[in-house]
């Protein structure tokens, strides 16, 4: 079993596949973290905890009195606030009495088979035979908070889950100020912070730098997990890279406001703590209920950042992504956006359907500007009713013509929000998301709706399932383009008004649920202005994303490279679009337009009516080497080859099958050089077989290919790029 619970010692061992977990009841019943790294087979741990004789300014606790344990160094699994540790905490509750010093003692723990499930919040799934669950049950019995703290382990797979429930278990109200969802205690501080930063149309961008005496937080408090700051950071050793050193993946499961915090204290120690942003965030809980925070998942790798990120992968594909598209290979598809913007009607989207069924394009997707008044963005949202202006006699005709085609149709939603000029804000001001007594900011011409109302949701899921109801729809995009201000709901009482960040979050997953229920066969692909909501928790509602409204192949790289780090490639929504690009005006070479997007779920974002004869023979090349290449992309082990955060001139990575008898590399020369000279050296093959590779024709060990790689030595221009497929032939 890989949860191991030892009397004795009152240890705990959870075993992850290549790695091992271990805490233990301390003194006072205070929870202390023994261990965390590749397995350990010791039932005991006694000589990992680390203890200090410490000066009067550290506290000992109540009734320990001049002894060498203080909170203030011990490592811990959960922190709390207030009674003696005055490092980063994960949980601050304020009581009656008007203080938020906050005390758990351990008082039970129970081991089950299967994975725990967070209500109304995603989280990663398995089957009873597949998993088991920790759930030990820490107490203040001042406030009578009861603090269930969660862990899940799956098998074959070198990650921990964890989350936090808190239930009141007293007779009077308290308040949470701060609910993370996990804390890390590590004994060193020689590790690098890696995280994943950006902006609109340049997300998840690497950064790494080395901890430091200090305290640093990645956060966002825009009601979005967001463009500038990913809900993922990672501690790696200073000398890890792609292939050797140890990496400790932090990942955490939520698409609202989050916090991932990280300190190093005097004595060399490192503290990280995620979960939900304390800052506008207060949440009152009444006798007999409960709170859950959103599940953090953690993976220690072994095998450098290449071992995480291949870690997350198939996790996040296999255990977090569900329904009938988690497995089956995306239809290439066609989005009329940057085709025609608004100015559209049934007649130009025909005849862009009819090249894409002459091309072997499998979908058109029909994005802003169908619905109510809308032929700019200025007008509409909330009115999710077909403007027969453009469509004459509606969304049926059209779809059927496209069907008639041979093509799937998709639509486009921006659900959560709402134009001050449409036919629902003039009937429902009240559902504009705005603090009593301001005036809403706008933004991008909208307001917010009010997602922490029932009405509202009753009222999209009616107006959303209609449409979906009314056509042959296959594919719903579901846009999310401005952040939230103001967010304080009138629909809760003052005292609880701080708790609308969260609530907003839980309504947006409640929709989305009934949603995916009642229309299973449904493809759903997040989106917010591009990647401003990429994050594990729309994965389990939307199994690709669009990973970002920058469509500039080369800017792509970085973007896609970065991503890469702890989100699946078949979740990496990536496009073909027009030259000069409509983002960065850059000219690339069509055929690196097509293997750039080859590396995700692949699609066009253009005019197709406008390309040229030569042009319409590579989409059809493209679109045959999709057919060929998505079940390794998809399925396949990814390895990030060449760094474009690094090396200006190259980037590449590429995925392999699990079987290791096939691969796909990607070569990309973002801007070439004089003289220019590169050996690709491939990972992720058998060694010991050989491979044909396409681009020379010649066999090679594997051995060969990734210790003395593949010569692309030659005179490149800038935006050049190639393919290598590699299948064993012995």
């Amino acid at each position: 079993m890989p949860i191991h619970y030892y009397e004795q010692t009152q240890t705990f061992r959870i075993d992850a596949g290549k790695t091992s977990y271990a805490f233990r009841v301390g003194p006072r019943g205070v929870l202390l973290h023994l261990y965390f790294g590749p397995h350990i087979p010791d039932e005991d741990l006694s000589g990992l905890e680390f203890s200090l004789g410490l000066a009067s300014f550290s506290p000992n606790p109540p009734g320990m009195a001049g002894s060498r344990f203080s909170l203030d160094s011990a490592l811990q699994e959960y922190p709390v606030n207030g009674t003696g540790d005055y490092r980063l905490a994960a949980l601050s509750i304020r009581g009656q009495n008007g203080s938020s010093a906050t005390s758990l003692r351990y008082r039970s723990h129970e081991i089950r088979d299967g994975k725990y499930a967070l209500d109304g919040m995603p989280a990663v799934y398995a089957g009873d035979a597949a998993a088991q669950t920790l759930d030990v049950t820490v107490e203040d019995p001042l406030t009578g908070a009861e603090v269930h703290l969660l862990y899940g382990v799956i098998e074959g797979f070198d990650a921990i889950t964890r989350a936090a429930v808190i239930r009141n278990a007293g007779d009077a109200p308290f308040v949470i100020e701060k609910a993370a969802s996990a804390a890390l205690d590590l004994p060193r501080m020689d590790f690098d912070l890696i995280h994943l930063y950006g902006q609109w149309a340049q997300e998840r961008q690497l950064s790494r730098a080395p901890l430091t005496h200090d305290i640093r937080t990645i956060a966002s408090k825009r009601g979005a997990s967001s463009h500038y700051h990913n809900t993922f950071a990672a501690l790696a050793e200073r000398s890890a890279d792609e292939t050797h050193g140890g990496a400790y993946g932090m990942s955490l499961v939520y698409s609202g406001n989050f916090a991932i915090e990280t300190e190093c204290d005097a004595y060399g120690a490192t503290r990280a703590v995620l979960g939900i942003n304390p800052v506008d965030f207060a949440w009152t809980l009444a006798p007999g209920e409960q709170f859950a925070a959103p599940e953090a998942v953690l993976v220690c790798s072994g095998e450098g950042l290449g071992g995480m990120s291949r870690t997350f992968h198939r996790l996040y594909r296999r255990h977090l992504c569900r329904g009938e598209w988690k497995e089956k290979i995306r239809p290439i598809l066609v989005n009329n956006w940057e085709a025609t913007y608004f100015d559209f009607d049934e007649e130009k989207l025909l005849a862009i359907a009819k090249d894409a069924a002459a091309l072997g394009i499998e979908m058109l997707v029909m994005d802003d500007g169908w619905f109510g008044r809308r032929n700019d963005d200025k007008r509409s949202l909330g009115d999710w009713f077909v403007n027969e202006e453009k469509l004459k006699g509606g969304l049926k005709p059209l779809v059927d013509k496209v069907n008639a085609l041979g093509l799937q149709f998709g639509i486009w939603f921006e659900p959560e929000m709402i134009s001050p000029d449409s036919d629902l804000c003039r009937a429902h001001p009240d559902w504009v998301l705005c603090a009593p007594g301001r005036e809403p900011s706008i933004a991008r011409n909208q307001y917010v709706l009010d997602m922490t109302r029932q009405d509202v949701r009753d009222y999209l899921f009616e107006t959303i399932s209609g449409v979906l109801r009314s056509a042959n729809i296959a594919y719903v995009k579901w846009d999310f383009n401005r952040n939230l201000t103001e967010a304080a709901s009138p629909a809760l009482p003052p005292e609880r008004r701080g708790e609308t960040f969260h609530r907003y979050v839980l309504g947006l997953y409640d929709l989305l649920e009934r949603l995916t229920a009642a229309f299973p066969h449904i493809l759903f692909e997040g989106c917010s202005g591009g990647g401003g909501r990429f994050d594990p928790a729309m994965l389990y509602y939307s199994p690709q994303i669009w990973t970002s409204d920058d469509t500039d192949a080369i800017e792509r790289c970085r973007i896609q490279y970065g991503t890469s780090f702890v989100y699946p490639p078949s979740s990496i929504s990536a496009h073909v679009s027009a030259v000069p690009n409509h983002q960065t005006g850059r000219v690339t070479d069509f055929a690196t337009r097509g293997n750039v997007a080859m590396a995700g779920a692949f699609g066009y974002e253009l005019d197709l009516t406008k390309l040229t004869a030569g042009e319409k023979e590579l989409v059809k090349q493209q679109v045959a080497q999709y057919h060929a290449y998505a079940p390794l992309v998809q399925d396949g082990d990814f390895y990030r080859l060449i760094n474009p955060f690094e090396d200006e001139n190259r980037c590449a990575w590429m995925s392999v099958s699990p079987d290791r008898s096939e691969a796909l590399a990607t070569f990309i020369v973002p801007k070439t050089r004089v003289n220019f000279t590169s050996c690709l050296r491939l990972a992720g093959l058998d060694p010991d077989r050989f491979y044909k590779d396409s681009l020379t024709g010649s066999v090679r060990s594997g051995s060969l290919l990734m210790n003395a790689g593949i010569n692309l030595s030659r005179a490149w221009k800038d935006g050049e790029s190639v393919l290598i497929h590699l299948k064993a032939v012995r």
